[in-house]
């Protein structure tokens, strides 16, 4: 068949090929959460693992963080230095990935597959130049990775109409973007962290449903009602009923008569049994470190004392986002095919950026670094007519002056070596940038 114009090989054409072990990354819906916690009847829902609220604001959290940051394309120069371009191949597809979603969507939904299932699997749409013009997401529960003899990677499609796939189709691996997170079992089986928090987020879950049933009853804990002699299973079951039909949830607190000298007597809740606080916070620390992220930054935990946010950002990238960030760089360059001198970054500036009293000291500090439009340029602001120029304290000597001054001889008299002097073009160029600064302090304080 053909599919965005390629022509793709049929599943019943096939031979040879062989899904991936599926311990681990393609376990289903209802998975053991550790050995043994099938036959205990314990088990973790993945889709209802998600209603925690830890796991739902780690997940959200760190695709958010990543979805806003903005895709650049980039070339490397002579010199080494990568730098923004633009390109009629690839800038138009990483600005609007495919006719459904806008960057940021795509990217959401991107980190979130791969966190959710730890496999992200993106089909590519090509047009007769054979260039990506088009990207779009699959549900992972219809992808299956398959191996050939040779070890040639093959992906079985199964139907997705958002995706253009209208019929079951194996495609080659150059066809598809693959980003896998921990890959404990099998190379090409991403591994979920849900694997490992699953247990304590329905722990955590099953704590708030405990707390819940409790609080409905008036957050009273149950009892038992005894009679003097000897009742028959009917009657007890009549009583139990009345009692609990009568008596609790919404009904609790409303006086009950009770004859023919029967009492009731309530049971005392254990100082152990009151500890849902501790309990949630458990589980929730729990879940925040099988995803990396710092527990304050979902609601959990005290909020650090320090009030540096760039340092906060900082452990928070290099210890959660970084890894995913650069895993999506390389899956862009190696399937956009942008070559060795073109690939594509994203802009951490706004994540990583500083209050602003640190910002302008270390701008204040980048001076004999970076020229003044470039520095402007960090406040996003328009460049100046002579900000092109890197200034340096009067004081301060070039290199190849301080050279010159220690290649005297040691017995020859000090003589202190003589700067050129500076010709017209530079003095016109001094006093056009002095201009431009005068101008500029009017100007701001006209404006104040």
């Amino acid at each position: 068949m053909r599919i965005f114009g390629l022509t793709i090989t049929r599943t019943k054409a096939a031979t040879g090929l062989s899904p991936v072990d599926n311990r681990g990354g393609w376990w289903p819906i209802v998975f053991e959460s550790s050995p043994g916690a099938w036959q205990q009847d314990v088990k973790v829902n993945q889709a209802a693992v998600v209603a925690n609220h830890a796991v739902f604001a780690c997940q959200t959290l760190i695709a958010s963080d990543v979805a806003k940051l903005r895709v650049k394309l980039v070339a490397q120069d002579s010199d080494g230095i990568w730098s923004e371009v633009k390109s009629p191949a690839y800038s138009p597809v990483l600005r609007k990935p495919n006719h459904y979603q806008n960057r940021i969507q795509f990217f959401e939904t991107w980190v979130l597959s791969k966190l959710q299932r730890g496999n992200t699997y993106v089909l590519k749409q090509r047009d007769a130049r054979n260039v990506v013009t088009a990207l779009y997401v699959l549900n992972p529960d219809r992808v299956t990775p398959l191996v050939a003899p040779d070890g040639s990677v093959f992906y079985d499609l199964q139907i997705d109409d958002l995706a253009g796939v209208t019929e079951s189709v194996i495609v080659p691996a150059r066809e598809i973007i693959h980003d896998r997170y921990n890959c404990l079992f099998h190379p090409l089986v991403g591994l979920s962290p849900i694997f490992a928090n699953g247990l304590a987020a329905t722990q955590g879950l099953a704590v708030q449903t405990a707390s819940t049933r409790m609080f409905q009853n008036g957050a009273r804990p149950g009892g038992i009602l005894t009679a003097p002699g000897a009742i028959s299973n009917e009657t007890a079951a009549r009583l139990k009923d009345h009692w609990d039909n009568n008596y609790s949830g919404a009904n609790s607190g409303k006086v009950a008569v009770l004859g023919d000298g029967l009492k009731f007597e309530a049971m005392s809740m254990k100082a152990t049994d009151a500890q849902l606080v501790e309990q949630l916070k458990w589980s929730a620390e729990v879940v925040c470190s099988t995803y990396h992220v710092p527990p304050y930054k979902v609601g959990i935990g005290q909020q650090p004392t320090y009030n540096n946010v760039q340092a906060l950002n900082v452990e928070y990238y290099g210890q959660c986002l970084q890894v995913l960030i650069e895993a999506i760089e390389l899956c862009l360059d190696e399937g956009l095919g942008t070559g060795e001198a073109l690939g594509t970054e994203f802009d951490t500036e706004n994540l990583l950026r500083m209050d602003a009293a640190t910002q302008m000291d270390v701008l204040e500090k980048s001076k004999g670094k970076l020229t003044v439009n470039e520095q402007r340029a960090k406040l996003d602001r328009k460049p100046v007519e002579g900000g092109n120029t890197v200034y340096l304290q009067e004081q301060d000597h070039s290199l190849e002056w301080l050279a010159r001054r220690d290649a005297q001889p040691i017995d020859a008299p000090a003589q202190e070596p003589v700067a050129p002097d500076p010709t017209e073009e530079e003095r016109a160029q001094r006093r056009a940038e002095q201009k431009a600064f005068l101008r500029e302090q009017v100007q701001e304080r006209m404006n104040a």
